[in-house]
């Protein structure tokens, strides 16, 4: 008798721990939702670089001697450069060259090469502003004769950049948060981040012709002052919301 009464008391604890669990392992209604918001972020910075072009363009007869000519005349552009920022890692890269004919079109009959044509152009990069007109200058008097044009650039590790997309995000946050409050809720997570950012407008001057006969010793020096970068940042962030029920 006792061993069936311990038995019934057994199997009444099983079936309370059993309708507990179940109690507390059903699956409830989500509570939680979804929202997408944006921030955003403008504003005008300086620049961290320049990037100045430059060419150096020779003409001959005959095609071996422009371009023989044009590799001696981009050499000392080359060594000029380097010696006036005094840097011998300055960065110089070949953004693009080209030999070609120059043709007769005077004639009725097929046009007639009369020449060629090797042009060479650098893209210089640095950090120092104050430097750009001196780079110019040293250039020109080289042999370069042409300037294509200045750029006024962020690189993609300035922290200026971080700090934008920072404003933005923070705005987007308090969006998400504002949301949450509304609804008498809160935010629990971040599914997902997008950079929808633009990349900066760069500050540029348009290209020159310049003398190859400039004076570097001349009083005068070419004047250049860096223009201010249009930085527009957007971060879009996917929050979950837990509303209280």
């Amino acid at each position: 008798m006792k061993s069936n009464v311990l038995k019934i008391g057994l199997l009444a604890v099983f079936l309370i721990l059993f309708a507990s669990a179940v109690y507390y392992y059903l699956p409830r209604p989500n509570t939680n939702t979804r929202v997408t918001v944006m921030g955003e972020s403008q504003t005008q910075v300086p620049p961290d670089n320049a990037v100045v072009s430059f060419s150096v363009v020779t003409q001959h007869t005959q095609a071996v001697t422009a371009q023989q000519e044009n590799a001696r005349k981009i050499d000392a552009v080359i060594k000029a450069l380097r010696d006036a920022a005094g840097d011998p890692n300055l960065e110089i890269k070949t953004s693009n060259y080209s030999l070609s004919p120059e043709q007769d079109y005077s004639s009725d009959r097929m046009p007639k090469i009369i020449g060629y044509e090797a042009k060479n152009t650098l893209s210089v990069t640095t950090p120092k502003m104050d430097h750009v007109g001196a780079l110019i200058d040293a250039a020109t008097n080289a042999g370069a004769n042409s300037v294509e044009g200045i750029s006024f650039i962020l690189r993609e590790d300035s922290p200026t950049r971080g700090d934008s997309l920072g404003t933005a995000t923070r705005q987007a946050m308090a969006k998400a948060e504002g949301i949450a409050q509304s609804l008498g809720g809160r935010v629990v997570r971040i599914v997902e981040t997008l950079e929808g950012g633009v990349a900066p407008v760069e500050g540029s001057i348009p290209g020159l012709t310049a003398s190859a006969n400039t004076n570097a010793s001349s009083a005068y020096r070419t004047p250049i002052q860096a223009s201010s970068i249009n930085m527009y940042s957007r971060v879009v962030l996917v929050a979950e919301i837990e509303i209280k029920r």
